[in-house]
Order: structure tokens, then sequence, then C-alpha cells
């Protein structure tokens, strides 16, 4: 899918489609700019009610005179429109796209502007919606492979408007190219996408974007006394690994932020061994890694002037006669004990020596993502992440930056009543703090590690992936922390 930006008037744009928003009272926004003809014709259309009343809906028809196709796209109530609203409409008109043979169509950006939108929004919006519609899995199929999408997008605007629109492209790409590295890695099956896959990936940023990678494998991880995570190394023959990103296009006294991505690639449990029934989604426990590594991308693609640094703890959670076990007791390169009490509690395990390893950058913020809990999806669903922090105003700022990227977080308690929860007779701490509020308790847990530096961690077990028909990787987070990052740039 290919995007060009053009300030001519829309008849002198050469394409055989259009994109046209309707009104709540059937009028469309642009009709002074379409000829007599067409508008005549489109009318007529409208008035028959074939295009629904609800806003965000579509309607594909017939061209007239210049256009061999229309896509209408009811807007409601013009100065209502919302930027939710916005994307979904766009989504629609995706879908009416991949029925047809479509070359090139055109958007004209400025009809769908108001209050609630602005220019470099929509121009951002629209391009991530056609981009995350337009996706096609990676898939290994050799038959029926699905094509993906390959058009000619003219984002038609005026001169007034071209600075704003340049840079809602820009940003819209970025993302998007992020956001769709995320799914390819979470869609690999797991005997592809392996800890030392992850590790190249991120060579190959460093290699692209002129980043700064270090991998350091078992023996270097055991030399940092990470005993939590090589614990839950110990029962896989794919080799762990643990990987840090550096992207240094700040001011060389600011202190950088620090993403922090959980990197199981498959997750049976280890002995405390999951249901067999849809296990296979367990390749998508790396879900955390793969969105850093997603937001590296759009980083390096934005070359955004921040101290960005990515940090990935990988490996797999099998059984085996070497692994952990219930009852165990490992130290964590905190120096730290931990009772295991349950070894599919792993995510937590591996990311407390991360967190402890990011102290060494004397991070301004670090913030971790994981698909950590089963208990944030009977929480929050499938919608919305979790975010918890030990520092409010970061809830905030990701919170808002979550509401204008449409991937939306939910501010969760950590308050120190969880804490007990957590107590052992025989270690400094639990891995699990039972059943209630379990995906506090986890946070909680991961809090004793991140006291140096202001922390948040986002949960995102229910928002990762969907199984069922929909089955695959959806790229949340990125969105959310690109956002975040390029606010922080503004800044």
């Amino acid at each position: 899918m290919k995007f060009t930006i053009k300030t001519e008037l829309i008849t002198k744009i050469p394409a055989d489609i259009i994109a046209l928003a309707v009104n709540d009272k059937n009028q469309i926004l642009i009709e002074k700019q379409i000829d007599a003809l067409t508008l005549k014709y489109l009318n007529n259309i409208l008035r028959l009610g074939d295009l629904n009343k609800r806003t965000g809906s579509s309607l594909l028809v017939h061209g007239a005179n210049k256009y061999s196709r229309i896509i209408l796209l009811r807007v409601g109530v013009h100065a209502d429109l919302s930027p939710k609203e916005f994307f979904k409409g766009i989504v629609n008109v995706s879908n009416e796209l991949k029925k047809i043979n479509v070359t090139k169509i055109i958007f004209p950006i400025n009809q769908f502007v108001n209050k609630l939108i602005t220019v470099k929004a929509t121009s951002e919006y629209l391009v991530r919606a056609l981009v995350d519609n337009g996706y096609r899995i990676n898939s290994l199929k050799t038959q029926n492979k699905s094509k993906a999408t390959d058009f000619q997008v003219f984002l038609q605007t005026n001169k007034s408007s071209l600075k704003d629109t340049k840079q809602g492209l820009k940003n819209g790409q970025a993302i998007a190219k992020g956001v769709n590295l995320t799914k390819d890695l979470g869609n690999l099956p797991p005997n592809i996408c392996t800890p030392t896959y992850l590790a190249s990936e991120a060579k190959k940023l460093s290699r692209e974007y002129k980043m700064k990678v270090t991998v350091l494998d078992q023996k270097q991880i055991e030399k940092l006394k990470m005993g939590s995570f090589l614990a839950v190394a110990k029962g896989s023959r794919e080799a762990p690994k643990f990987i840090v990103l550096e992207h240094k296009r700040g001011p060389k006294n600011k202190k950088p932020i620090v993403l922090v991505g959980k990197g199981i690639t498959f997750d049976a449990g280890g002995i405390s061994i999951k249901p067999s029934p849809d296990m296979d989604e367990m390749k998508y426990d790396m879900g955390g890694a793969a969105t850093v590594l997603g937001v590296m991308k759009t980083v390096g693609e934005l070359n955004l002037s921040l101290n960005v640094i990515m940090v990935v703890p990988t490996c797999e959670n099998l059984p085996d006669g070497k692994a952990v076990k219930p009852g165990d007791i490992v130290k964590s390169m905190s120096g730290q004990t931990i009772e295991v009490l349950n070894t599919d509690a792993e995510g937590r395990l591996i990311l407390c020596d991360a967190l402890t390893y990011s102290e060494r950058f004397k991070p301004e913020v670090v913030i971790d993502v994981a698909t950590l809990t089963g208990a944030c999806v009977i929480a929050l669903g499938h919608h919305i992440s979790a975010v918890f922090t030990n520092y409010n105003p970061l809830a905030d700022e990701l919170t808002a930056a979550g509401e204008t990227a449409l991937d939306p977080v939910w501010h969760m308690p950590m308050s120190d009543e969880y804490q007990p929860q957590l107590n052992s007779n025989f270690a400094d701490m639990a891995n699990i703090g039972g059943r209630a509020a379990g995906s506090i308790t986890a946070a909680c847990f991961l809090s004793r590690f991140a006291k140096k530096y202001n922390w948040a961690h986002i949960d995102i077990a229910g928002t990762a992936w969907k199984s069922g028909k929909e089955k695959g990787s959806t790229g949340r987070p990125v969105s959310l922390l690109s956002e975040y990052l390029i606010n922080r740039t503004v800044k």
C-alpha cells in the first residue's frame, strides 16, 4: 500500500475511486468539489436510504462520470465525529475496498477534520486503519495464501494543511510498521520464533536504524547472577537470550526511557503444566517482547530525539527433568530470594531480573510490557490493557497516550495492602499471591524490583492476541507506547 499527499483539486487527481463523507442530513460534505452529474447521482442514492444511518457505516456504489466507484462514509453529526468512530469508519471503507480491484483511491482529508480530530490526527488514523486492516498473517501456507492489500492511496489536502498532513502520514506509517512487526513476530510458530530468532530481529533493527545491540548468552547471564531468569530457562533446550537495544538520539545528559518486554517464546507452564486446549496460543507469551521490538522499529523510523533502551529477557518455559519445581527457591539478580509456588507464574521471574538490570542505565522511567496474568483478562476482558505503577503521573501519561492512540489502558490499584499475599515462610517472597487480585499481586511482585526508579507495568494478557476465527496477534500496545514516546519528544 502506497501513500501520496496531493494538494490539487480532487478532479485533477487520477484515481478510479474516491471516499466521500456524508453527514446525518445525507449531505456530502465536499459537495462543492463534486461535478453536478456525479452529485445528482449520489444524492439519488442517498435518498433511497441504502447508506446506514449509523456513524462509521459505508456504502460502495458504482461511480458516475470521473470515478468508476465511490465509497460513501457516514460521519453523523460532523462536529461530533470522534477519533474512534472515524477509525472504525476507515476500517469499514477498507473492507469495502477488499471486495473490488482497486488501483488508486482518493481520501480528501479535510472533510473529516473537526475540533476532535486535527489534520495530523486524521492522516495518522487513516493510514493506521488502512494498514492495520490490510495486514495479512505471515503464514506458512503453501496454498490459498492471502495476498497483502496493495493499492495507491492519495491523501488530498489543501496547502495550509500540508505540513500537518505530512507529519500525520509519517507518524501513521511508522506506527503501522511497528505494529506489523509485532504482529509478524507474534504470529510465527514457536519452533521458528525462538529466543535466538528474537535476538536476530533485534540485530536487524540495529543494522537498519544504527542502534547499539547487545545479546547476552547463558554464560553471560550466569555471570550477572540472574538466578530467577535462568530458573525458568532450565526446562528448555533452547538457549536463553538477554537482549538490549539502544537508541540514543536525545541529549547525552538526558536519562533514558527503558522498555522491558517479556519474551517467553512458548509457555507450557513448566512443571505446573497448562491444560492442552488452546495451549498453542502460548506462542503469544512473547507479546511483550514483540511489542517493544515493534516500538523500537517505530522509534527508528521516526528517528525520535530521545534516549530509548529496550531490554528483553527471552526463553521457553517447558517441563523437563531439570526444570524448576514448585517449592524450589531461587535467587534473583537483586539478591532477593523467591519461593516458586507455581512454575506457570514464570513471566514475573524473568522480568524481575530484567528490572534489576535496568538500574544500570539510571533511567528516567522504566515500562515493562507483558502477557502476565489470566487474572487481568478476568478483570478487564480483551478491550483494555492494565497499567500499574509506583508513580501516578506516569500512569496519567500512559492513559492519555492510550486515549489518543485508540489503544487504551486502565490504571489499576497496587496499594501496600496486597503485598502480604506474597509472603513466604521460606524465602523473601513467593512468586504468586493466591487467586484473589491475581493481576495486582503480580504487579506487586514486580514492584519489589523497581524501587530505584519511576516504573509502570502494562499487562496485555487480554489484548495482545485474538482467539477463534480471528486468531492472531493484535500488535498492541505498540500504538500506545509509540504515542507516549512521540509526546515525550514534543516536550
